[in-house]
């Protein structure tokens, strides 16, 4: 295994499927590039006379697109950014916030990451996606699902406030779990 002697930036991404870590190296004299997802080499190039540009590729089970702009500061310095879906990583994890809700739970010695994406209600556990069953009751909506024989309920309750919108809560064998902040 070669040492990574040119890695030049790090990000860990958090996605419904789980956290990923994208590393990148660069080497500026050789032209090299190397992009690894998970400790997994995606992309690698030798003698790239270009040392300016972009690295595209996919993360995750989702295959959410992902790239790397290489661009020059001054002389021989260089800025890596790191874009999700089009967004630069800090929108990408705004948006997100808005879009998912996140909990770390153990059950039984084992952590749990559950994650709900409010768009679709698509409930995702560990990198799997869950099969869930929803129903309407009085209150409003309730998503429920099994992790390691423990049932699961995602209720979805209205704020009653318009800028709040739609609260969700996960609860775990009758008890509630507090949503986690990635």
């Amino acid at each position: 295994l070669e040492k990574m002697t040119d890695l030049v930036a790090v990000w860990e991404v958090a996605l419904s499927d789980g956290v990923h870590k994208i590393e990148f190296e660069h080497g500026t004299t050789s032209g090299k590039r190397v992009v690894y997802v998970d400790g997994k080499e995606e992309i690698r190039r030798e003698w790239m006379f270009k040392l300016v540009g972009k690295e595209t590729f996919t993360v995750g089970a989702t295959k959410t697109k992902a790239a790397i702009n290489i661009d020059a500061v001054s002389g021989f310095a260089y800025e890596y950014t790191l874009e999700i879906n089009g967004k630069s990583l800090k929108q990408y994890l705004e948006n997100r916030l808005k879009t998912t809700n996140t909990w770390i739970l153990n059950l039984g010695g084992t952590d749990y990451r559950i994650v709900l994406e409010k768009d679709t209600m698509d409930v995702w556990c560990n990198g799997q996606k869950m099969e869930t069953a929803g129903e309407f009751v009085e209150d409003g909506t309730e998503t429920h699902f099994t992790v390691a024989d423990h049932s699961c309920c995602i209720k979805a309750v209205s704020s009653g406030k318009r800028k709040e919108g739609i609260i969700h809560t996960l609860i775990v064998d009758n008890r509630e779990i507090p949503e986690a902040v990635e």
